[in-house]
């Protein structure tokens, strides 16, 4: 049992309150996150206020929830988090929504303002410095001392996480500025506007330059060219210079996947590494040209880089080029106006047209699929994509169907979300809960998909508790095959045999029917039936296929 908790109970306007009128005068409408002692004052004041909040059942996974949140809405995901353990265990679920720039506000509450300071004063949960904990992975932290500060702090906050590069906001708040009474009137009203991030005129009139004189131009566009909401503008510039695009696992969705300019998003295949190399101009859109967008850094390109990026520490990270500070949203409208839209340089690559360079890279690509032994992870892949719709957003942990799903995934008109920003396990499945909480609150309800490898889904497996208690409508898809496949892979081929990948895990079926929800066991051919099953069914269900998918085999270990 801890202390009692000091305070005027429910009812009395207190440090809380500024808390929860603020973010609801800001947009917010649901918050993810787990009662803490500390945070006490604000849970009590969440029940005087209209925020709806969804229970998780470990911080790491509020943590996913609220970046799902985010990315399923293009709105900012709220986190309330407790004081020590509860903020602590967050932070791995944060490193992914701050590698990917996921807008997001966390408050955590704190010990007693006399305890801080690093003094030991044996309070419980009580850290040296827990906002330093958080600097590796949120964009900035701040701790609040006085009430009245309370207000203005997390519109500030607001406004940083949602202003390019994007990504969550620390917020500290001690446990008795959350309960002692207050002075300040309620809050009546909040602004919160992203700040300007446009590209330099010199350094845009210089691309256009090396654009208009481009005869072999391609484009990369990452993740960044999502978050800033650049793809009709991407579109419009690679028609304009019949550029070929590739998309990152991060970018998957930013080009349309059958236009005939698209190299789709199989990055890690030396077909493409080749086409990218040749450009005599390459634009990085939103992409630090890290691992494995370069191929495993054996990409060596030829030509001239340009390179946009929101974030000014990625600009030339990886590769000499004209750096572009700007979001991508902006950078890209602004050379979109600036290109012609009759070119004075045709395109040509060695003497093909890049229409037909992209039909043969794609052609090459399959036939090197096709000449591996990889027919059942291809109709694997296949029945799934057919069985989800075409609006229907995917969340994707990090196991071996997502790496297939990085390369091959056509998003349609739904959106492909993975966890390749921080590279953690137990994304997929909270990740979807709070998209479909989202999704719901928005006024567009709709069903989401979670993909996961039994290793994952256990980092994961208490959220079946909160999908049920909240009836969210999330199809978890497990494939079972015993193990951590992926690394398995990676042992076996590098060693020659794997160590410490294989696990004892539970029956998934029996498991997620305890938790009352429904689940089914089915073949990996059956896995399209399940699957459209479960998406007509109500609330969430889980259907788990025991399979061993390989991944096609690395090419950059060929070069």
């Amino acid at each position: 049992m801890g202390a009692p908790v000091p305070g005027q109970g429910s009812g009395a306007r207190n440090g809380g309150d500024l808390v929860v009128e603020t973010l609801e005068a800001l947009g917010a409408k649901t918050v993810f996150g787990i009662p803490g002692q500390h945070a006490l004052g604000l849970f009590d004041a969440m029940g005087r206020g209209n925020l709806h909040f969804v229970s998780s059942r470990i911080e790491n996974n509020s943590a996913f929830a609220a970046d799902g949140y985010s990315r399923a809405t293009g709105e900012v995901g709220v986190l309330f988090l407790s004081t020590g353990p509860g903020a602590l265990t967050s932070l791995a679920g944060l490193q992914e929504a701050y590698a990917t720039g996921v807008p997001m506000v966390v408050v955590a509450s704190q010990i007693p303002l006399e305890g801080l300071g690093a003094r030991r004063k044996g309070m419980l949960h009580q850290l040296d410095d827990q906002k330093a904990s958080a600097a590796n992975v949120t964009k900035s932290q701040r701790l609040i001392q006085h009430a009245s500060g309370i207000p203005s702090a997390i519109q500030d906050a607001w406004t940083e996480a949602i202003s390019s590069p994007q990504g969550p906001v620390w917020l500290e708040i001690p446990q008795n500025v959350l309960l002692d009474p207050i002075m300040v009137p309620p809050v009546e009203d909040a602004l919160a506007e992203a700040a300007d991030n446009p590209p330099r005129i010199e350094l845009v009139r210089e691309a256009v330059k090396w654009l208009e004189a481009a005869k072999r131009p391609a484009i990369i566009a990452g993740g960044g060219t999502r978050r800033g909401k650049a793809e009709k503008s991407l579109l419009s510039i690679a028609e304009k210079l019949r550029a070929p695009v590739i998309c990152t696992p991060g970018g998957n969705g930013a080009f349309p996947w059958n236009h005939e300019l698209s190299l789709q998003a199989w990055i890690e295949d030396r077909y493409m590494t080749d086409v990218l190399e040749d450009a005599d101009v390459l634009v990085v859109i939103g992409s630090s040209l890290g691992e494995v967008t370069s191929n495993y850094f054996t990409f060596e390109p030829r030509g001239r880089i340009i390179q946009i990026d929101a974030e000014p520490r990625v600009l030339e990270s990886n590769r000499p080029g004209l750096g572009i500070r700007a979001d991508a949203g902006q950078a890209l409208a602004a050379l979109d106006e600036a290109l012609k839209s009759e070119r004075t340089t045709t395109a040509d690559w060695h003497g093909a047209a890049p229409e037909a360079l992209v039909k043969e890279s794609l052609a090459k690509v399959r036939a090197r699929l096709e000449s591996q032994d990889l027919a059942k992870e291809l109709k694997f892949m296949a029945d799934i994509r057919e069985a989800v719709p075409a609006d229907m957003q995917t969340f994707w942990d990090m196991t071996i169907a997502a790496y297939w799903g990085w390369s091959c995934w056509d998003a349609r008109q739904g959106q492909f979300h993975s966890a390749q920003g921080a590279g953690g396990l137990g994304f997929a499945f909270p990740g979807a809960i709070g998209a479909a909480v989202g999704l719901e609150t928005t006024g567009r309800p709709g069903r989401v998909l979670a993909v996961s490898g039994d290793g994952s889904s256990m980092y994961s497996i208490a959220e079946l508790a909160t999908a049920k208690q909240h009836n969210v409508p999330v199809t978890w898809l497990i494939v079972d095959d015993g193990g951590y496949g992926i690394l398995r892979e990676y042992m076996v081929g590098a060693f020659g045999k794997a160590t410490a990948t294989e696990l004892a895990r539970p029956d998934f079926v029996r498991l997620a029917e305890s938790f009352g929800v429904p689940a089914t066991r089915v073949a990996p051919e059956d896995v399209g039936d399940a699957l459209k099953a479960g998406f007509a069914a109500d609330g969430p269900n889980v259907v788990v296929v025991e399979t061993l998918l390989k991944m096609f085999g690395p090419t950059h270990l060929d070069h």
